[in-house]
Parts: C-alpha cells; structure tokens; sequence
C-alpha cells in the first residue's frame, strides 16, 4: 500500500506528512514529505484549548474550533502532498492533536473529525490508534516503536541502538540485538525550553540552541529537575507535555535557564538508558531537538555514546513521526499488533486504530 501519514505534535509547529510504501510489516519505499506550519492564529486556537483541557483536567466543553482547525490544516497537508507526489493514495493514517493523556485513568484525548476527513479526502482514514491499548490497560503511547524496529531494519543499522525522538516530550525506543522492543518517554523533551523562551519573549524555540549556547548549567536546578520519581520508575511510562514546568529555573538568567533545561532533557535521556537491561550503542536522533547543537552535545556527553541525527543514516528526520502514523495504519487494516508490552505496558501485542470510509 501506498499510505499518507499526518501528525501533529505537542509542540504545535505544524502538520507533518509523509507517504510510505509498506505492507505493514517491511518498508519498500517512500513517497513525498512535507511540514505545513501552522499560522500564529491556528496555532493559539489549539493552544488555547489545550490550556482549556489541562486546567479542568478534561475535555473542554467546546472544542469546535480547534477541530475546524485540524481538518482545514490536515486536508491542506493531503492536498500538497498529492500535489508534490502524483501517486495515488490507498489509505490515510490520522492521527488528530493530543489536548491531554492520562494513561493512568485510560484516557487519551485526540481531536479531529476522522469521519469527516475521510469523506473530504475521498480515502480510508485510520485514526482512534491509541484507545484499544489503553482499554487493554496499556499506556497508550508510544506508537512509533514498531517502526523505527522497520526502519532499522530498511537502513541496514546495527543493534543494538536506540532512537531518540525529541519533540515537546522526549521519548526513545530501544531495539535489542534480538529486536526486542522497549520504549518510553525519557521526560521532556523541547517543550520547557520552548516554555521558557515564549515566557521570556524570545518567541516559541530556541533555534540552533544559540540562547542556550551562552549560558551555563545551574548544578543546583538540575539536581532539582531530575529528583522527579518519574525517572526511576520502572517502565513503561509516558507523560505529558505539561506535566513539567519551569518554575526550577525561574530565578535563572535567560541563558543559563535555557542551557540548564537542555542539559536537563539530556541528562534525563541517560538516566532513561540506566534502565535498560542493554545499554544501546548508538543514539539516533529524530525530532526537532536533532537541529540543536547544543542538546546534541549534551545528549552525548550525558550518554557517553554516539548521539547522532537520523537523517545521517539517510532516514527523513522530520518525517518519521508522520512516516510511523502511515505503517501503524497500514498494520491496523492488517489487524497487526502496534502496541506491545515492553512499548506501552499493554499485557499482550495489541493492534489499535478503526478505519472511516470514505463515502
């Protein structure tokens, strides 16, 4: 099949697009991708209700507009896509935008319309892919693992490795050097530094780490960041964007506030490696937090492995995120399994996702 994947993340920057050729199980190609940023004005209406749900800690009663956002932003993504690439297109995966997750009370709330996307785009759409995991008693995330496993395995990488992406939260999947798979979220990943620079108005990221770049790690900030008990629990484990904040570091200059928090998501990402019973070789990086030279090098110094970016093994950095939502469809309308118990806690391998037709 030839399969469109979009996904938009915590970080609200935009909807990520890829096609990928696959059977579910194996990659045979990649079509066209691309990121279609949002509009300051999309951007503060997910905002805004994402705020809306973390404060009542549910769903908000009137999501329409943040939902009317999503499908014109979605269907904008298929229309530039098919423009770019020209093939048809057998099967959508969509996976909506997360306003809150809380695995614990089996909930994961993603907003859009699958049913009326389906119908816009005249494709099978496959969406709802977290909910039977977490009716199963399983975190619900993450979902990327049994991809990267193929990926790994299309690129011709050596195992045992792990891939790191770090988007809003930072999460890895570890791949043993008999394909086992284990995976969790690490902690935060680039949504406290971009917290602190919206805070601080420097806009909504640190780009290229230069604000970081000049300052130095508060040792006494740090300590207090990692003595969180989410990084010496036992996996899995997931979180959400917002269940860090920046409060540690607001005594803190600008740069030594950014530099402390990235070193932060680095150091959490080596005690994340601590509990793993095989320790990876190598670190591949994916996520916007690749782009940051700064976090980089304190990934690899954290580590003590070699932190490099995906797209050096010739992998498409900012599409794998969208490239994993497509085979997770693509295994879905196979019935299966995308989530396993050493990935999200699920007791047994578990397929997820419900397919919408489009008419």
């Amino acid at each position: 099949m030839r399969v469109l994947g979009l996904m938009s993340g915590t970080s609200l920057d935009g909807v990520d697009a890829a096609i990928v050729e696959t059977d579910g199980e194996t990659i045979t190609g990649f079509g066209a991708a691309e990121t279609l940023p949002y509009t300051p004005a999309e951007r503060a209406v997910l905002a805004l209700v994402t705020e809306a749900a973390l404060a009542g800690d549910a769903v908000p009663n009137d999501v329409g507009e943040a939902v009317a956002v999503i499908h014109a932003t979605h269907l904008r993504a298929v229309e530039a896509l098919r423009a770019a690439d020209g093939g048809a297109i057998d099967l959508i995966g969509f996976h909506g935008q997360t306003i809150l997750h809380r695995p614990e009370r089996r909930l994961s709330v993603q907003i859009g319309d699958p049913a009326a996307f389906a119908r816009a785009v005249g494709v099978p759409v496959v969406a709802d892919l977290r909910q039977a995991d977490l009716a199963a008693g399983g975190q619900g995330a993450p979902l990327v693992p049994v991809y990267h496993r193929a990926l790994a395995e299309w690129a011709g990488i050596a195992r045992p490795v792990a891939f790191l992406n770090v988007g809003g939260v930072a999460n890895l999947t570890a791949i043993g050097a008999d394909g086992a798979l284990a995976a969790f979220d690490t902690g935060p990943g680039n949504g406290l530094i971009d917290a602190l620079m919206v805070a601080r108005g420097y806009g909504t990221y640190d780009a290229g780490g230069a604000l970081a770049a000049n300052g130095a790690v508060d040792a006494a900030a740090l300590a207090a960041l990692i003595a969180h008990p989410f990084f010496v629990r036992a996996y899995p484990k997931s979180l959400d964007r917002h269940d860090f904040g920046i409060e540690p570091v607001a005594h803190l200059g600008d740069a030594d506030a950014a530099r402390t928090l990235t070193a932060f998501t680095a150091r959490a990402v080596a005690r994340a490696a601590d509990l793993l019973g095989e320790a990876p070789s190598a670190w591949l990086v994916c996520g916007g937090g690749r782009l940051n030279p700064v976090l980089m090098a304190e990934l690899a110094a954290a580590t003590g492995v070699p932190c490099t970016s995906v797209d050096d093994h010739g992998l498409r950095g900012d599409a794998i995120e969208a490239e994993a939502i497509a085979f997770c469809a693509a295994r879905s309308v196979r019935g299966l399994p995308i989530t396993f118990p050493g990935t999200t806690g699920v007791p047994v391998p578990t397929t997820g996702g419900r397919t919408y037709p489009p008419a």
